[in-house]
């Protein structure tokens, strides 16, 4: 019996050994057979060189080169206590007491990964994040795995047998990424506050550490609120790990930092940054361990002409001559230069100095979203101009640029304004858009509608407008925030042709071997957003230095000397100014202000960003032959009289010729100038009984009714009451309610009598009008037998609804659409 237990003892033994050495066989190469040496630690931290060039081949970024500074190594003294207990607090606790690796906590991460059924946490201590960062193949540290993870265990074992603590914890401080092509905390320490790595705070180590787990998540350049929000955590954990106290922890969190990017050599900052953060996403590991060679699609030398421009500009506009006006407070301006046919970027110039923290130079303007003023009105009338409308517009159509009242989306009164309150009376669309005017602009947005101008603009590539949710109809004069490069994109449809295109700023990326990871090639535009015909008419427009004449003068910097069309912008109290453009080939947008949002002085398109972009484009298309806007087919010339847009008269004293798209042409004459016959004496309207020498035949101006006050504001002779037998009313909306505007609230006050406050009701009505009857909530209170109409109110508390009703000379009636008003006492609402 004891013989047969020895012989099975015997064989569980010798299986249990060769079931231990079957699995010392399979560790070992499975695990330790490919572990690179110790020894090759140091190759670990020699970093590939990955260049940046522009289109021409041009040296951009170098980002190993060891002239700028970017990888210093330091010994762990050089560091202060507070970073390396911020980054010991976050990344490893227990870093002074396990072996390398932290039992503990891969219990823990084990624990956490059996209960999700997948590899959530690693549980990697500093040695481990050091051994992975120095050691493993750049391929093999991203994968989650058992045998990576063991790997990385068995080779920290080994470094925590070799180096001291020290010593491994400052191979990590050296060589950690932490964000702007910053390798270890003395190179961030340059990069990000412009000081060695010794005299840090205990808030700026804080954001340091804070950026070792997602340098590009918490860069505090591009997205503070992430990286304070990290900051925070950093400093609790040092709390909870008895690193530092609470008072610290709270003093530090309010400390206010002064971030800038040291200076280092780089050109085309802005663009190399750009092209970097989307290249973090796509390649990085290759980006910073596999040498690539990337070039880019702007134009170094352009870049560097649009800063000489932008500071030369500002320093104009900020130090004038003596006793002539204030300095502008404008600091910061950007320019964007991008090809309308392939999207390549060939300027991107996010601030007059990358490396000016005074004026946040880093931060990338072209990127920033920021009120765009007028630069939208050309995607309203386009759309106007849709020849698939019933009745739609065309550069001759008129408007009315007189005091206006529009009903918003919240169902209020909003009257908008020109710039310096001047009004222009009836206008052609050329005009309205040439100059700017400001009340068209909202008209035809509200003839439009709000959710198609959306539709065109995203179609085109401005998509935030439509994801506010509070659009209204100032959006047509700027409300709502737009992006440059987005802005930049847009105005390509009016340069092409009507056809979307995509901004690319990347055009070639090589590995250090050869291999071609990426190479752009110009799409063929198939995507149409406006119809080809409606964007010359746009460009003819915006190219025509008459249209532009009565708010911009003769002389203006929208000329550069060859043909550009052009449309400038500018927001209320002067915190933004922009003019957008393009040549044939070319589309170029400028905008100026502050970072800060501050308020310039009394600057506007016109005088801010003009100059630039009219010194940009003449430099960058000197010696380039002279192009002109290709005219599609299917658009006719007719002679037009203006402002009606009809065809001319024999009394029309101002035609000129205009493009159509054909089909939209006018086919009526013109009824904006009539001849009446008056009596030579009274000025009146000449009767059966007007001896025939009393007779004299008169043209005058017959205004629609809204234009009347306009008129004779104006000094513009008014035909006698009565006369006119054709008015140019609107035939859509015959009746229209012209006084009060819609939705306005109006106050009883207690100390006047009530029989002296009143409200005057108007109409603008058909000229065969016999009588026009207001009825208020249903009621009749009032009628009037002349124009404008005329009737008075006395206020009365209550919420009421206003209905005209126009008797013409067959009998028939007409009514306007109802506008709702109240009226309070004691500022409240009655009702």
């Amino acid at each position: 019996m004891i013989k047969v237990l020895r012989c099975h003892l015997k064989k569980i033994v010798a299986v249990v050994a060769f079931l231990l050495l079957a699995l010392g066989v399979f560790f070992y190469f499975w695990i330790l057979a490919d572990l690179p040496s110790l020894s090759t630690l140091s190759m670990g931290m020699t970093l590939p060189s990955t260049r940046f060039y522009d289109r021409n081949g041009v040296l951009l970024y170098d980002i190993s080169a060891p002239q700028t500074g970017r990888n210093d190594s330091l010994p762990f003294e050089a560091f202060p206590d507070s970073c390396v207990n911020a980054l010991i607090s976050t990344e490893d606790a227990n870093y002074w007491s396990h072996i390398g690796v932290d039992l503990v906590g891969v219990l823990r991460a084990i624990w956490i990964n059996v209960q999700g059924q997948e590899v959530i946490a690693g549980g990697s201590t500093i040695t481990q994040q050091t051994v992975r960062l120095l050691l493993l193949d750049p391929q093999g540290r991203n994968e989650r795995t058992l045998q990576r993870k063991l790997k990385e265990m068995v080779l920290a074992l080994q470094l925590s047998s070799t180096l001291s603590k020290q010593e491994v914890l400052a191979l990590y401080m050296n060589q950690v990424y932490l964000g702007n092509l910053a390798y270890g905390f003395q190179a961030a320490s340059q990069a990000y506050f412009q000081k060695p790595v010794g005299a840090l705070s205990l808030a700026e180590c804080a954001f340091l550490a804070g950026m070792v787990q997602n340098a590009a998540a918490y860069d505090p350049l591009t997205n503070f609120d992430a990286a304070k929000a990290r900051q925070q955590i950093v400093l609790d954990l040092m709390v909870q790990n008895n690193a530092i106290t609470r008072a610290d922890a709270d003093a530090a969190a309010t400390d206010q930092l002064q971030f800038a990017s040291s200076p280092f050599q780089i050109r085309a900052p802005h663009a190399v940054m750009t092209a970097l953060q989307e290249l973090e996403q796509a390649y990085p590991q290759q980006l910073y361990n596999g040498g690539l060679d990337i070039t880019l699609t702007i134009d170094v030398n352009w870049t560097e002409q649009a800063q000489s421009i932008v500071q030369k500009q500002l320093n104009l506009l900020n130090n004038p001559p003596p006793d002539t006006r204030q300095s502008a407070n404008a600091n910061n301006a950007a320019l964007i230069a991008l090809d309308p046919f392939t999207g390549e970027i060939l300027t991107m110039l996010g601030s007059p100095d990358y490396f000016d923290a005074e004026i946040d130079g880093a931060l990338n303007a072209t990127l920033a979203l920021r009120q765009p003023g007028s630069t939208l009105k050309p995607f309203t009338y386009a759309l106007a101009m849709n020849p698939s409308l019933a009745n739609p517009y065309t550069p001759a159509t008129m408007l009315l640029d007189v005091q206006t009242p529009f009903i918003t989306r919240r169902l209020e009164s909003y009257s908008p304004g020109n710039y310096g309150l001047v009004e222009h009376g009836p206008v052609s669309l050329r005009e309205a858009l040439g100059s700017s005017y400001n009340i068209p602009a909202v008209a035809t947005l509200d003839f439009i509608g709000i959710e198609p101008f959306l539709a065109l603009l995203s179609d085109a590539g401005i998509k935030n407008l439509a994801q506010g949710g509070t659009v209204d109809l100032s959006v047509a004069l700027g409300g709502g925030e737009v992006r440059l490069l987005d802005l930049a994109q847009a105005y390509s449809v009016f340069a092409n042709g009507g056809l979307r295109v995509e901004p690319v700023l990347i055009q070639r990326i090589v590995t250090h071997d050869g291999e071609v990871l990426y190479d752009y090639e110009a799409p063929r535009l198939t995507t149409r957003v406006l119809d080809e015909r409606v964007t010359y008419l746009i460009t003819d427009i915006l190219s025509d230095n008459d249209a532009r004449l009565p708010s911009f003068g003769i002389n203006n910097p929208l000329q550069i000397g060859r043909p550009a069309a052009a449309k400038t912008g500018t927001t209320t109290d002067y915190h933004d100014n922009w003019v957008m453009g393009y040549t044939p080939n070319l589309v170029v947008g400028v905008w100026v202000g502050n970072a800060d949002n501050s308020p310039m002085v009394d600057v506007t398109g016109i005088t801010g960003a003009g100059p630039i972009w009219n010194l940009f484009l003449r430099d960058v298309t000197t010696g380039a032959p002279i192009a002109n806007f290709p005219r599609p087919d299917g658009l006719i010339e007719t002679k037009i009289c203006i402002p009606s847009g009809l065809l001319p008269t024999s009394v029309c004293p101002l035609a000129r010729q205009e493009w159509f798209i054909e089909g939209t042409q006018p086919t009526q004459f013109d009824n904006l100038y009539q001849t009446f016959v008056l009596d030579r004496t009274t000025r009146t309207l000449a009767t059966d009984s007007t001896p025939l020498n009393e007779r004299v035949e008169q043209v005058f101006l017959v205004l629609r009714q809204e234009a009347q006050a306009w008129g004779v504001q104006h000094g513009i002779p008014q035909p006698p009451n009565n006369a006119v037998s054709v008015a140019p009313n609107d035939d859509n909306n015959p009746v229209r309610l012209l006084d009060p505007d819609p939705y306005t609230t109006f106050e009883i006050s207690n100390t006047l009598p009530l029989s002296t406050q009143r409200l005057r009701f108007t109409v603008a009505a058909p000229a065969n009008t016999v009588e026009v009857t207001y009825l208020l909530n249903g009621e009749p209170i009032g009628n009037a037998a002349s124009s404008p109409y005329a009737v008075w109110w006395i206020l009365a508390e209550g919420q009421y609804t206003l209905i005209a009703r126009a008797t013409l000379t067959d009998g028939t009636t007409l009514e306007s659409e109802g506008v709702p008003f109240n009226v309070v006492k004691d500022g409240e609402v009655a009702g």
